[in-house]
């Protein structure tokens, strides 16, 4: 049985990585049905595809496409470009039937303005050393390798998931005051576009957050996270976190 909700909100699905967890971000699509959905960038890794010396494009993430297509007869889909799909920048703005492709946008839902953008410009890392970024994301790529081959092991001893890559971010983006600053930059700019929030993805943590006035939303990814922020007829906002190689259990966080 579908769940329906006003908004779903998902981003950094990473389309043609080795690590995105395409099957399950189709399956949720499938599950839930919503309104509008805002697709928060980097759902297409242009990076990946250029980068592998074979194609990196499967069928699984054909299918994903397919599924938006279906959805679209009925559901408003507005596509943020992010970095890693940023060879959409040839295109945009660029719309058709009902799918909007944009830099950013002002999402309006129950009587509330969001901002809604990737994140990628407030990063400095990705903003203006790009190539610095590329070379961490084939750290990143090689941290997830080693996540694998280590929770194989801990499945096979009855242990949960445990993400060595993400804990490793965490301790150094903080340490780096990386999340925190972000979270400002995009809260700062929001309120000076008069907005009652600010919805974004980039640095692959889920996140309801409120900053005085302005209500901070972050959808996660499909790499790790397996996280979506939703928002019912009431204009309440949760994340939903699909289960993890180890539960298979989705599980949601309420603001």
């Amino acid at each position: 049985m579908q769940r329906e909700y006003k908004t779903i909100v998902l981003s950094d699905i990473h389309l043609g990585s080795k690590w995105s967890k395409t099957k399950e971000a189709t399956r949720f699509l499938k599950k839930n049905r919503c309104e509008t959905l805002i697709l928060c960038g980097d759902i297409i890794d242009g990076w990946a595809i250029l980068r592998g010396k074979k194609a990196k494009w499967k069928r699984r993430h054909t299918n994903f496409m397919k599924a938006l297509l279906d959805i679209s007869l009925t559901t408003r889909i507005i596509y943020v470009r992010g970095n890693h799909d940023d060879f959409l920048d040839r295109i945009i703005p660029v719309r058709f039937l009902n799918m909007s492709i944009v830099r950013d946008w002002v999402y309006e839902s129950n009587g509330k303005r969001y901002y809604v953008l990737h994140g990628d410009l407030f990063d400095r890392v990705t903003s203006s050393m790009s190539w610095l970024a590329k070379i961490g994301d084939v750290g990143y790529s090689l941290l997830l390798w080693a996540n694998k081959a280590y929770n194989r092991r801990r499945i096979k001893k009855g242990l949960p998931y445990y993400s060595i890559s993400g804990e490793i971010k965490k301790k150094v983006k903080a340490s780096i005051s990386y999340i925190s600053d972000f979270e400002r930059h995009i809260v700062d700019i929001a309120r000076k576009k008069e907005c009652n929030g600010v919805i974004c993805g980039h640095i692959h943590q889920p996140e309801i957050r409120q900053f005085d006035e302005i209500t901070y939303l972050n959808s996660g990814d499909w790499i790790e996270s397996l996280s979506a922020l939703t928002e019912d007829f009431n204009g309440n906002w949760e994340i939903h976190r699909e289960g993890k190689e180890a539960s298979g259990t989705p599980t949601t966080t309420r603001a």
